[in-house]
This record gives C-alpha cells, sequence and structure tokens, in this order.
C-alpha cells in the first residue's frame, strides 16, 4: 500500500511496476507474477467441481490450462480476497471412473494441480528406501557362520585342557551402502525439482548414510539442511543457502568439482549414486565424460534419474545426454510417484549389466518399457 501510495494508481503501468518493485525479488518469480496480475483484473467465473469431472472424462479435446495458470487460479480460489465462506459441497457419483490413488500415482509431477502436489508430497513423506546390505571387511561371532573363529577356538581349547576343541564361527558384518544424490536444480528441472527434494528429505531422515548436493551453475552441500525433521523448514534454509535455482547447469564443472572435493570422503564401502538430471549442460558437455567416467569409477552403482523418459519418443541426442549414458549403471525415469516406488524396488534387487553391446545402452522408462540410446563411435 506504500508503494501504490507513491504512484499514480490509475496509470496501469505505473500501478503493474510498483507492485512489481514490491513482490518480485528474483527473476523466476516475475512469469508468475505477471500471471497472478492479469488473473486479478479478469472475469474470474466460478468453479464448477462437477462440469470439470465431467470434462476430464470427455472424449472431446478442451484446451488445457498451463500448469502455472492452473495453480494460481487454484491457489485464488482457495484463498484469495473474494473466497468470503465456504461455499456449499456439492457430491456427485461419478462411475466408471478410475481411482484417485491410482491416477496420482501415474501422474506427471509437472501437470499436478496444488491438491495433487500436496497429496504426493504426504506420499513421498512415508517413502522409504531399502537397499540390501553389502559386507564389509570386519568379522563379527555368528553360531552358524562360514568362518572358523580361529582365536576364539583356541581361547576355547584352552579352557577345556585341550581335550576337547570346540570350534567357534564368526561370519562378516553386513551394513546399508553410502546413498549419494546428486541433484539438478536449473531452469528446464523446475517442474521435478520441489518434489524431488521432498523425496530426498524422506530419504535423508529414514537412512544414517545419505549424502545429497544440488547442482545448477554451482555445487552446493544441502545433507546437512535436509537432516531437519520439517521439510519446510529444510527446504526454507536451502532457499537462503543455494543462489543458482532455476538458473543454467554446468553439469560437467560441477561433478568435476564433486569429485575433488567430496568423492573420496563420501564415496566409500559400496557407495550408490544418484545423479538426477536430464542431461542438458549449456556448456556443450566440455569435460563431462571424463568427470562421469571418474564418479563411475569411483562407486558401486551410478543411476542416472533423468524426468525426459517419460517421452516415449526420447532420443539421446543432446550433447550432454550422449555424454552422461556410457558411464552410467541404470537408466530410469523420476517423473511421478510410480517411477519412484520402481526406483526404490530397483534399489532392493542386484544390479544387471547395463551395456548391451559396443556403442548401444539400454534403459527402463519406468513404465516396464525399454528405450535405446545408440551412441556414435
Amino acid at each position: 500500500m506504500g508503494a501504490l501510495a507513491a504512484v499514480d494508481v490509475t496509470h496501469p503501468d505505473e500501478f503493474f511496476w510498483a507492485l512489481h518493485a514490491v513482490f518480485v525479488r528474483r527473476g523466476e518469480h516475475r512469469l508468475t507474477f505477471f500471471e497472478a496480475f492479469k488473473l486479478f483484473w479478469s472475469d474470474r467465473p466460478p468453479s464448477n467441481a462437477v462440469l470439470d469431472e465431467l470434462l476430464s472424462l470427455s472424449k472431446v479435446p478442451v484446451a488445457e490450462q498451463p500448469p502455472l495458470q492452473r495453480r494460481l487460479a487454484e491457489a485464488w480460489a482457495e484463498g484469495g480476497p473474494d473466497a468470503g465462506p465456504e461455499r456449499e459441497r456439492v457430491e456427485a457419483d461419478l462411475r466408471m471412473t478410475y481411482s484417485d490413488r491410482e491416477a496420482l500415482s501415474e501422474k506427471d509431477f509437472e501437470q499436478m494441480s496444488v491438491g495433487e502436489i500436496e497429496a504426493a508430497r504426504e506420499a513421498i513423506a512415508r517413502m522409504r528406501l531399502p537397499i540390501r546390505d553389502l559386507p564389509t571387511h570386519r568379522r563379527r561371532t555368528h553360531p552358524s557362520g562360514s568362518e572358523v573363529d580361529l582365536r576364539r577356538t583356541h581361547r576355547a581349547a584352552l579352557r577345556t585342557g585341550g581335550a576337547m576343541i570346540p570350534l567357534e564361527w564368526r561370519a562378516r558384518r553386513r551394513r546399508p551402502p553410502t546413498l549419494v544424490a546428486l541433484c539438478d536444480i536449473s531452469g528446464s528441472m523446475t517442474g521435478y525439482t520441489r518434489m524431488l527434494l521432498h523425496f530426498l528429505h524422506a530419504m535423508t531422515n529414514d537412512r544414517d548414510r545419505m549424502h545429497t548436493f544440488l547442482f545448477g551453475t554451482r555445487l552446493t552441500n544441502a545433507t546437512r539442511h535436509l537432516r531437519h525433521r520439517d521439510v519446510d523448514v529444510a527446504l526454507e534454509r536451502l532457499g537462503r543457502v543455494v543462489k543458482d535455482w532455476d538458473g543454467g547447469t554446468r553439469i560437467g564443472a560441477c561433478i568435476e568439482e564433486f569429485n575433488q572435493d567430496w568423492l573420496r570422503r563420501v564415496l566409500g564401502q559400496g557407495a550408490v549414486v544418484l545423479l538426477i538430471t536430464d542431461g542438458l549442460d549449456r556448456e556443450g558437455a566440455d569435460g563431462l565424460g571424463a568427470a562421469m567416467d571418474r564418479l563411475h569409477r569411483s562407486c558401486r552403482r551410478l543411476i542416472w534419474l533423468n524426468p525426459l523418459l517419460r517421452y516415449d519418443e526420447f532420443r539421446a541426442e543432446a550433447q550432454g545426454i550422449k555424454a552422461i549414458l556410457p558411464h552410467v549403471d541404470d537408466f530410469r525415469s523420476v517423473h511421478s510417484l510410480n517411477s519412484l516406488r520402481e526406483l526404490a524396488q530397483a534399489l532392493t534387487v542386484p544390479p544387471t549389466p547395463f551395456r548391451t553391446g559396443a556403442g548401444a545402452m539400454i534403459g527402463t522408462t519406468g513404465k516396464g518399457a525399454e528405450v535405446e540410446a545408440v551412441i556414435p563411435g
């Protein structure tokens, strides 16, 4: 109100830019503010839940709002200044419809409404990521172990005076491997970043040996911030620390920085690495192949999660994708709740050979189908 009092509110441009100066603090907020400004001055017809549901079931093509406009409209309907008293609830019996839970599990994160995003966050918070325990070099006493514990056997023989020699057994200790996530937060991943951060927060609070790094144009260690039990507090802290949200992508430089500063610290004892990115590098994959080769040789298993695999016509044509593919053990989609559940299932089984021939790579799309990306040379 103070800003509007300083300008001529009857002039549209002055009104717009005064509010713009107050509300827009980052470049990526401009589009959201512009759409909200248009929505405020537009005629907003009352929503009809039954009509919306019937239209979603109709085979007649209906022009769908972009995700940003749809979410703004829903936010306005829920808490805008004209919200007023709660409207009378309308219930309808719509038969032969899909289960809400099934539809939500298959729906793309980028296409979810405000209510669906909230439901997806609750489902992600309940997820667990079981990974098979790996044997270590340490041993422990075990009655049905596979190795004879010579030291304890000798001591037991001394206690009996050599009259009898009871065999003592031992087995190798097992512990869950370290899990390291490298998550892309560039502009091309905006529609998936927040949901993936909820997923990484749930995994961080469920496991002891979990490390998360975010990268766009620079690398940021987000592990300590994601340790907070409250996901909203954790994301708020990340928002203050990370400076390259929704910007460009320097995948090669960021992975090289990780190799130099963090690889020996966190990649040990059979670590599993989750690389979450679409593979679109603004630097044309300069140095990316060498960085990925070192990362791959330093971990037990490298899994690439790419939301672009949700498209059936996906082809490995970008330079960044071609540079990453030869150095991964598994190639999976990450665009829905089902894709996250399938990732959890994939981590519980032994890895299978990913390479199928010279220059050919096979990966799953998360829908049970396979995608082949042929690498020249």
